[in-house]
Order: C-alpha cells, then sequence, then structure tokens
C-alpha cells in the first residue's frame, strides 16, 4: 500500500482501484471508488452516452479515466471495450445500475467470471 501527503490531506492507496482521502486535522475518512457509469453527450432531446469509468465524486460529465463504451438509448445501439470493461471490473470497479443491465444483456459479467476462473 502506498500513501503519500500533500498539504492537508494524505492519500492512501490500495491495490484495487479505492482512494482513501484522510483528513489529518480531523480524522474524517471519505471514500472514493472508480464506477463504471453513462457520460451524457449530443444534443438536447437526442441524447447519447458514452460508458466511462469515473471517480464516484466526479460529476456526470467530468474527465473520465477511461472511455469504455457507448450507448444510444433512441436505437439501443451500443458498443463496448470488453477487455477494458473485464480489466476494470476485475480491479473492483462499480457499475451503475443501468451500465450493469447493459453489461448483463452483453454477458459481460459471464466473461469476467471465466477470466477470473482461468
Amino acid at each position: 500500500m502506498g500513501s503519500f501527503e500533500c498539504g492537508y490531506y494524505r492519500l492512501v492507496t490500495s491495490s484495487f482501484i479505492q482512494l482513501q482521502i484522510h483528513s489529518l486535522g480531523t480524522g474524517e475518512t471519505f471514500l472514493n471508488m472508480i464506477k463504471l457509469r453513462l457520460k451524457r453527450f449530443g444534443k438536447k432531446r437526442e441524447a447519447s452516452y458514452r460508458i466511462v469509468a469515473m471517480n464516484n465524486l466526479a460529476r456526470r460529465d467530468g474527465r473520465p479515466l477511461e472511455e469504455l463504451g457507448f450507448y444510444n438509448p433512441r436505437t439501443d445501439e451500443v458498443k463496448l471495450d470488453i477487455p477494458g470493461i473485464v480489466k476494470r471490473l476485475q480491479q473492483g470497479a462499480q457499475p451503475t445500475d443501468t451500465v450493469r443491465r447493459i453489461l448483463v444483456k452483453a454477458n459481460v459479467f459471464e466473461q469476467v467470471r471465466a477470466t477470473a476462473a482461468s
């Protein structure tokens, strides 16, 4: 486990994709995780979404760590970077409910179990 201090906060990282920020003054702990979620783009009333890996505290349309797919709800078009999604899920990233439904339809969780078993 690595850690470093930066001014008022000390950042501790673990082998999973999780960050804990410890306040040195008050003892409060905040837990950050990586989430697989939708990032909205497109015109008004013509929304499309990118499936991205982001810090759970980042804003919805903020800068992602990695773009892993595309989802268009109007045409049900889905494009996924399966190896990238499998890698992120094995590292501990948590999908939102909507992304989880998209991944279940694409049988991604079966591939995660298959790679974990081998």
